[in-house]
């Protein structure tokens, strides 16, 4: 399991909600889970920014 998924599912978030609150798609975000795509850096900067996800 994914570090990001692991994450999500620890907050009882679904991937819809995720993804719209970084402002991506529910589809690429459901990728970069998986590993088939990579965020860009901008949206990796703009997201650790906001601090969604806390730290890890």
């Amino acid at each position: 399991m994914s570090k990001l998924k692991q994450l999500r599912e620890e907050r009882g978030l679904p991937q819809k909600a995720v993804a719209k609150s970084v402002g991506i798609t529910t589809s690429y975000y459901g990728m970069i889970e998986l590993g088939t795509r990579r965020p860009s850096l901008d949206l990796v900067i703009r997201n650790r920014r906001d601090d969604f996800y806390g730290d890890f």
